[in-house]
């Protein structure tokens, strides 16, 4: 079992996307599972030997502690009876209490495609006089991290500060050689990334942040929480940026 879920439609969807935050979610003592929907091959210079070595390496840097790969048909993902399925059962099984998976709005197929296959597993995973594995189980909320296929700016429900996890999750995705196997499409990587992370950053006043979205209302139990999302976690340097700036006069 495992407290948060996350879904991907490939391996090294997971990582890109929401890599610094999972090593946070790790740091704060959750455990975390990865279910990975198709191997994601055929690729030019992969195989599925290959991509799955190189998927354990990623998860054994982010500390993952539990990873799934299903046997849906990468490149030809569909919100099928069969993949929602295959999906709901690895739910009843695993038991998160949340999920995070691909939003709608994407510019992938397999990753568009994953985000129906998501929402309607979710909701499956819950029903009882069936034949799926597993017992019922809902977990109470869903997430959407941002997508990787598609320069798009929209305002996120919240964004994690994973300004101490980045460097690590940028080893996590350099994983997988196969994907960027030369070192100009390794530096592309490392810069569209540290881009992606800077802007969401910026947005909470930390260095490297990751975006979520969310159907639903996000809710708060406690202030210091909406303190911290305001802040983003960095509120003593921003009083520190500040302070230097009076003292330079600006």
């Amino acid at each position: 079992m495992v407290d948060i879920l996350v879904i991907a439609a490939h391996p090294d969807d997971a990582e890109m996307s929401m890599g610094g935050s999972i090593l946070l979610f790790k740091k704060k003592g959750f455990k975390v599972g990865v279910v990975d929907l198709t191997n994601g091959e055929p690729t030019p210079f992969g195989t599925v030997k290959k991509r799955l070595v190189e998927r354990d390496r990623a998860s054994k840097t982010l500390g993952i502690d539990e990873r799934i790969t299903l046997e849906l048909p990468n490149r030809e993902l569909q919100p099928s009876l069969e993949a929602r399925r295959a999906l709901a059962e690895v739910i009843r099984q695993l038991r998160p209490t949340i999920l995070f998976g691909h939003g709608r709005l994407d510019a992938h197929p397999d990753h568009m495609a994953a985000s129906q296959i998501i929402q309607a597993a979710r909701f499956a995973a819950k029903l009882t006089k069936t034949d799926m594995k597993g017992k019922p189980h809902y977990p109470s909320k869903l997430y959407y991290h941002q997508a990787n296929h598609l320069r798009v700016v929209i305002k996120p429900a919240f964004v994690l500060d994973v300004s101490p996890f980045f460097e690590k999750k940028l080893k996590a995705c350099a994983c997988y050689r196969s994907q960027f196997h030369t070192k100009d499409r390794q530096a592309w990587l490392k810069k569209r990334l540290t881009e992606m992370a800077a802007y969401n950053g910026s947005l909470i006043g930390c260095s490297y942040g990751e975006a979520f979205y969310c159907d639903e209302t996000v809710g708060l139990s406690d202030i210091s929480g909406l303190a911290e999302f305001s802040a983003g976690g960095s509120g003593k340097q921003r009083m520190a940026d500040i302070e230097a700036w009076q003292r330079e006069g600006r």
